[in-house]
């Protein structure tokens, strides 16, 4: 017997402290490392995307796979992969916590889109008024002091 899921996944983090420290010259660079710890795992990526202080990531995930693994991978991986070649010079890290949001396969197109739009969509709102819309949008409560 086969097994068959569909989970649309946005994974959201941060860098230490929200410091801005990815440079955008050296994102892509950054994000085509990710989309083949992805690929690796088996995992479907649809979009990456992000600016200076955090990054989203629009996936499928392998039902082997669970979301805190991926998102430790990832954050491990690229961490030393962000050392070792220097892409970004005063990066010091991931902040520890990151979210995981559940979208329907239908609105695929529409999350690609916002994925791909973040810079354009972060010079009218900031990343902390983004996280509160979307923990609201998916019913999540919080307390705004522990907020990324």
């Amino acid at each position: 017997m086969n097994t068959y899921t569909q989970i649309l996944y946005q994974i959201v983090f941060t860098t230490k402290n929200h410091e801005k420290t990815l440079a955008e010259e050296n994102l892509q660079e950054l994000f085509k490392y990710i989309w083949g710890i992805l690929k690796n795992k088996k995992c479907h990526l649809y979009r990456i995307g992000g600016i200076s202080d955090h990054i989203h990531i629009v996936t499928h995930l392998h039902p082997l796979i669970s979301l805190a693994s991926i998102v430790k991978d990832i954050k491990v991986a690229s961490s030393t992969y962000i050392r070792n070649n220097k892409l970004f010079p005063i990066f010091a890290g991931w902040q520890d916590d990151y979210g995981g949001f559940t979208y329907s396969y239908n609105t695929k197109d529409k999350l690609i889109e916002y994925v791909k739009n973040q810079e354009e969509h972060h010079k009218k709102k900031s990343f902390k008024e983004e996280f509160i819309e979307l923990l609201n949008e998916h019913g999540i409560k919080f307390n705004e002091k522990y907020l990324l």
